[in-house]
């Protein structure tokens, strides 16, 4: 169960990463439209998530969903139609430039992100059905990091290889379109396979659905464990999206060489894929909240590294973005743990069934964090008057430019994960808490289920 379940990270971690890295780039740097722009157009499609995902998430949670269940048929209708709105997305018409060119891929983005919630968030919600323990939960998100980092090392280094943008050329429409439906193949492939995989498993948490969204927000709304830790992740997640938009453009105008995307991708996941038993065992010894924050200073001392890009030499900036990856490993690994661990507690609590509207709001509040990197990016590049082009012509950028690169790339990250820190500390939920609780319900209903008998 946990290998199947972990298949369908090779779709999130591809998602995840390939729009962040080249989707900001494909517009900037191909089809010739202005930052500012191209980084509003990027958030916009994706905010729209934030709406999105807890409906999902209330009809995931009040429907039954015939043979597949209520969360795997929702899972099935999103892996069969987002694999073909993504590879559209990077296949603009030739002629389209501009404004037009603009419109055709925000509109696509946005019907790809939607497919994408209906898969994302019953995903989510999933290891909090499936087991009772918190120690198995963080087993099986230690499972799904690891297929997660996987997935994040192939498609960042094979997306921009297809595309032709790790070369020393920065691609051309064609390359893209390519990059475009093999990267679609691999959504499919992960997105069915883990249906398949998990469609034998029971939920072992007995509970009844909230009759409304209105009523399950105010229910999200009132878990306090939630709430901190879901504004930690947001945060965060900007910051990792910052990173991931800001790669192409680092490699290309800072380090001058495009072929080090792949190279700056390996050193950031590599050593995720190595510090993930390293943070599951700090977890266990120390809580899932301390590992946490642990997790996050290292990725802000990389960040801090990586904003010193233009005097350092290439190798400790290499360096940077590998300490960066270790922390990486476990602001993506806990965080899940944790969730499933609140949302398990508020079933013991209350004895209804809110798990989707919780990673609903969950995978929306991702979903914003990672839209938000792009965008600003995307708006600290038309700060720093960044030159936008055309797929054949490279334009040399002011130094202003470069300067706000090495900001977006470094610099704002560290600044978001200092933000982060307060939020993540109020996360209170300890281990043993979750297991009084899960008691306390278990002792609730043994009278009711001797009575039935």
């Amino acid at each position: 169960m946990r290998v199947g379940y972990g298949l369908g990270s090779f779709a999130t971690g591809t998602f995840g990463t390939v729009p962040g890295l080249l989707l900001l780039y494909y517009l900037t740097d191909v089809l010739g439209v202005g930052a500012g722009l191209a980084g509003l157009l990027v958030f916009l499609p994706k905010a729209w998530d934030v709406l999105l995902n807890p409906w999902i998430g209330s009809l995931s949670d009040r429907s039954t969903g015939g043979r597949w269940g209520p969360r795997r048929s929702w899972m099935l209708l999103g892996g069969v139609t987002m694999p073909v709105c993504f590879a559209a997305m990077f296949a603009a018409p030739a002629g389209l430039d501009g404004g037009a060119a603009a419109g055709y891929v925000a509109v696509l983005f946005l019907l790809t992100a939607s497919a994408y919630a209906c898969f994302q968030v019953p995903y989510v919600a999933l290891p909090a059905e499936l087991t009772a323990d918190p120690d198995e939960r963080a087993r099986v998100m230690s499972w799904r990091v690891a297929f997660l980092a996987v997935a994040i090392l192939l498609s960042g280094a094979v997306a921009p290889l297809l595309a032709g943008a790790s070369g020393e050329d920065r691609g051309s429409a064609g390359g893209y379109r390519l990059m475009g439906v093999v990267i679609g193949g691999l959504l499919a492939a992960g997105m069915l396979a883990a249906v398949a995989a998990t469609a034998g498993t029971r939920s072992v948490v007995r509970t009844t659905s909230e009759p409304s969204l209105r009523a399950q927000l105010r229910a999200a709304r009132g878990n306090a464990p939630f709430a901190w830790l879901l504004g930690a992740f947001v945060v965060q997640a900007a910051a990792t999206g910052l990173m991931l938009a800001g790669t192409q453009y680092f490699a290309t105008y800072i380090l001058d060489r495009p072929s080090a995307t792949t190279l700056l991708f390996v050193c950031l996941i590599v050593p995720s894929l190595l510090a993930m038993p390293l943070w599951l065992a700090v977890g266990r010894r120390t809580g899932k909240r301390n590992a946490a924050v642990g997790a996050s200073l290292c990725f802000l001392l990389g960040a801090l590294g990586a904003a010193t890009g233009r005097e350092l030499p290439a190798p400790l900036v290499y360096g940077a973005v590998a300490l960066a990856g270790v922390g990486y490993a476990g602001m993506q690994m806990l965080p899940m743990a944790m969730l499933g661990d609140a949302v398990a507690a508020d079933a013991y609590t209350s004895g209804r069934r809110r798990a989707g509207v919780f990673t609903g709001l969950w995978t929306a509040g991702e979903t914003l964090g990672l839209a938000l990197g792009p965008g600003l990016f995307g708006l600290v590049l038309a700060l720093g008057d960044f030159v936008s082009s055309d797929a054949d012509h490279r334009v040399a950028q002011p130094d202003s430019a470069l300067t706000a690169i090495v900001v977006g790339f470094g610099a704002l990250p560290a600044l978001l994960l200092l933000i982060s820190l307060p939020l993540l500390a109020r996360y209170r939920l300890t281990e043993a808490e979750l297991t009084r609780l899960r008691d306390e319900s278990i002792a609730r209903t043994a009278p009711r289920d001797e009575e039935s008998v």
